[in-house]
């Protein structure tokens, strides 16, 4: 074989492998994404996975290091958010309320991705990427002040609610149903998105403010008693 002969050889090999490992990559992923769909992540493991595609265990973590980080890669979630400049200021709350039960009871990805992220950190840095490239612009679009700090104190208290929720299966959340959740929720997260901002200490003046003594030194000034 000539040597142009043997460089066009390893080119075409080289090129089907690179083919062939995206493609078993993308079979990966899309069986992932099956499994943690219809079993859940704890019950779904790598082996399953492997069995689908019909490739052994250690290809697996050869392509994602470990079952968390294939989760993090398989977990395409979109929250399909309203648009709420449409919606009007007393109906924004329920509005939103209603789009995130949809997603927490309807789709097994996002409560998979909100337990893993709790052990991993890459499956929560994927769950801050969602927050940020989606939830954060939405409803900064409708705010009427402080938008980082408004759709941050949203997030966290829709990610409280949904960990103790569905994580946690607190007994006084496990037992109302969305009616009753919605309820109580409403005002809470009307109150975050357009309620009126509280004050904000002057950073200055807090440091100018007499600091109390200390027990025993204030002690030392009383007079003695005889």
């Amino acid at each position: 074989m000539s040597s142009q002969q043997t460089m066009t050889y390893a080119w075409v090999v080289a090129r089907t492998r690179s083919r062939n490992a995206c493609k078993t990559r993308a079979d990966l992923l899309s069986a992932a994404r099956r499994r943690f769909g219809t079993e859940g992540y704890d019950r779904t493991t790598i082996r399953a996975i492997a069995a689908d595609v019909g490739v052994d265990a250690a290809l697996v973590l050869r392509y994602f290091g470990s079952k968390q980080e294939l989760f993090a890669a398989a977990a395409d979630l979109n929250l399909d958010l309203p648009d709420l400049t449409a919606v009007a200021p007393g109906r924004l709350a329920g509005a939103l309320l209603a789009r995130f039960f949809a997603v927490w009871e309807d789709d097994e990805t996002f409560l998979a991705l909100l337990r893993a992220s709790m052990t991993s950190e890459s499956v929560a840095e994927t769950l801050r990427q969602v927050f940020a490239a989606q939830v954060e612009p939405t409803l900064s679009a409708v705010v009427p002040d402080h938008p980082r700090e408004r759709a941050g104190l949203v997030g966290a208290f829709i990610i409280g609610l949904a960990t103790t929720r569905y994580a946690l299966a607190a007994p006084g959340l496990a037992a109302m149903d969305r009616d009753q959740i919605t309820a109580w929720a409403t005002p809470v997260v009307d109150q975050l998105l357009t309620g009126p901002a509280p004050p904000v200490p002057d950073s200055a003046a807090v440091r100018q403010l007499p600091r109390r003594r200390p027990e025993r030194q204030r002690a030392s000034l009383l007079p003695s008693v005889p």
